[in-house]
């Protein structure tokens, strides 16, 4: 019963303490009033949305330094449809750790920056349903490689501590898993021989096969996270929402995501 008593406690200690932390990190971030609601985006007559400037081909500057992707071409769209004019939104750059960040401060109106629904992003933000179904594929130098059983007993690099390694496991139970810190590392050990092929996301293995024609994606795809735009949380925000998840519906609907997913090497399902 002592134990017990002991663990409540420390649990009581433990949530007050997170408390305190979040609070705290809250305290140190700017401050607005709130995030837009539709009324005043119509008004100023344009959007402001976080993207990616560096992950292709979901969202990178191209040669001339103008942001291009499939995330870009939604972006732009959602435009289309909330203010009558495709280019009247700015797209902000940013890094993966501040994508949720800049929605609950007001600094944008959206994020579509490669951002993962999961329940615990969900308590803080409002996603829309998703626009592309982000898959873990297999890459590979060698071109007899062509599906899964083809590298079952192969040597295969997986990013340490990603959602890959338990697919990749469940999948392929008698391949020899190497870990590594980086897609780069990957690529170096590809090169060298010391793995026949590389786990990761298909989204930006999508870019690597660009970037590196030499190497292809094998056929079949495992696991799926839903990719979503990022909005405030609030009853607020309703017509906001209800207007980006119409349009999300209706270009899934049209075929339109499906089409432009393709243009920009990904497959779509």
């Amino acid at each position: 019963m002592r134990q017990v008593n002991s663990v409540s406690w420390g649990s009581r200690v433990l949530n007050l303490g997170s408390r305190l932390l979040i609070a705290g990190v809250l305290s140190f971030l700017p401050l607005r009033a709130t995030a837009a609601e539709l009324a005043e985006i119509e008004a100023r007559g344009h959007l402001t949305i976080a993207v990616k400037d560096n992950l292709r081909p979901l969202g990178f500057e191209d040669a001339q330094g103008n942001l291009k992707g499939f995330e870009i071409d939604l972006a732009r769209r959602l435009a289309q449809e909330i203010v009558g004019d495709p280019n009247a939104v700015r797209l902000q750059p940013v890094m993966n750790r501040d994508r949720l960040d800049v929605v609950l401060i007001g600094e944008v109106d959206l994020t579509i920056a490669h951002v993962s629904q999961t329940s615990a992003r969900s308590r803080l933000v409002t996603f829309s349903p998703h626009y592309y179904l982000n898959r873990i594929a297999l890459v590979t130098k060698d071109p007899n490689l062509n599906v899964l059983s083809e590298v079952k007993q192969g040597k295969i690099a997986v990013l340490n501590q990603s959602s890959a390694i338990a697919e990749v496991r469940f999948r392929l139970p008698q391949a020899q898993l190497i870990g590594v810190n980086s897609y780069q590392e990957a690529l170096s050990l590809l090169e060298a021989g010391e793995a026949v092929a590389f786990a990761g996301d298909e989204t930006v293995l999508a870019g690597w096969i660009q970037d590196y024609p030499q190497y292809n994606l094998l056929s079949e795809r495992m696991g799926g996270e839903a990719l979503a735009v990022v909005m405030p949380k609030g009853l607020q925000y309703s017509p906001l929402h209800q207007l980006v998840n119409e349009t999300i519906r209706q270009l899934k609907q049209s075929g339109w995501l499906q089409q432009k997913a393709e243009e920009w090497g990904l497959s779509y399902q």
